[in-house]
């Protein structure tokens, strides 16, 4: 079983207190890992700023905890911004005017930036320029303003929807992050258990690591959920403990939620296993598009469970099995 430290941190600061502080606490993504901190260590030693990165993948992975590490791990300063929050050019032009020389400018979901924005970015990104046009008509002119060094790391969930310009000048690389594996799950629930004050019997880990949707975020969700649940009723935070809390919110033996099986179910009620549409889909079962498409069918596919044809979205047999269905004839033959 975890011990408890001798003090338990305050909820208030559980959130940045679970976020990994060097390379040898963040757990998994070792590929990535390696790359990263030899393009830092090259730069260091060449006292130049690290070129810009970009991270993409399904929500909850760690893409904003490597913006964080570059910035611990290279001692710069974080600036953090997202792609929604910029609405003029002059949102812009005001956080690159204000950056320090090396510092680490962190822009989450980039793919949401204005396209206008996005060109005034450009040569801010390439040259460390900030054209800036003055005036309409006749009367305007173009003010050019030099930037401090910088290194620009963005993250996004849907990489499809950034521009074929955008991507390339992401010179320092461009990385997916992949979902964990049960075993990088327990260690992050083991390292969060401590961090938490929380004692946990080894059977409660593996419980919460199958459940958790092969995301770290999710995990330790679901550790603070359980955390609760033992802690109210009084009862040691193992296995069965674990079933019970994550039962009664609605998360079953593989981790699926209500919209998951809902997404499922829909399906094969209404379009006898697909192939359906994803506008269909979303009509059908009341959620949005992007939710569906970002946050709801990557663990699907990944578990085997849901499969995206050119003609739509098919459930499997394991579907059908999971969710107790009778499985039509010839169906999968």
């Amino acid at each position: 079983m975890e011990e408890h430290p001798s003090k338990p941190k305050d909820d208030h600061f559980l959130d940045n207190s679970l976020r990994p502080s060097t390379w040898d606490e963040y757990i998994g993504q070792d590929t990535i890992k390696k790359n990263v901190r030899i393009l830092l260590q090259a730069a260091s030693e060449r006292d130049h700023p690290a070129e810009h990165l970009l991270f993409h993948g399904p929500p909850g992975l760690g893409k904003t905890t490597f913006a964080h590490l570059i910035a611990k791990e290279t001692g710069r300063q974080l600036k953090s911004t997202s792609g929604p929050a910029i609405e003029k050019v002059g949102d812009l032009a005001s956080i690159l005017t204000n950056l320090s020389p090396g510092d680490i400018l962190f822009i989450d979901e980039i793919h949401r930036l204005n396209k206008m924005i996005e060109e005034v970015l450009y040569p801010a990104m390439e040259s460390g320029m900030l054209d800036i046009i003055i005036g309409k008509g006749p009367s305007a002119r173009t003010i050019q303003l030099d930037l401090p060094p910088f290194t620009l790391v963005a993250a996004t969930t849907r990489i499809a929807l950034l521009s074929s310009p955008l991507r390339s000048r992401f010179s320092g690389g461009v990385f997916r992050l992949e979902f964990y594996s049960e075993k990088e799950v327990a260690e992050i629930l083991r390292r969060s258990a401590r961090v938490l004050g929380i004692t946990i019997t080894e059977d409660g880990i593996a419980e919460i690591a199958r459940r958790s949707r092969f995301t770290p975020r999710t995990a330790n969700y679901f550790l603070k959920r359980c955390r609760d649940y033992a802690q109210v009723h009084k009862t040691p935070l193992d296995k069965d403990t674990v079933v019970k809390a994550l039962s009664l919110l609605g998360v079953d033996e593989l981790g699926l939620n209500e919209s998951d099986r809902r997404i499922l179910s829909v399906i094969i009620e209404k379009f006898n296993g697909g192939p359906v549409g994803l506008n269909t889909l979303a009509a059908a079962t009341s959620e949005e598009e992007a939710t569906i498409e970002e946050v709801i069918e990557p663990y699907l596919i990944q578990s085997g469970l849901l499969e995206r044809t050119l003609r739509g979205r098919t459930v499997t047999k394991k579907a059908y099995e999971h969710l107790d269905f009778d499985i039509p004839e010839n169906l999968f033959s």
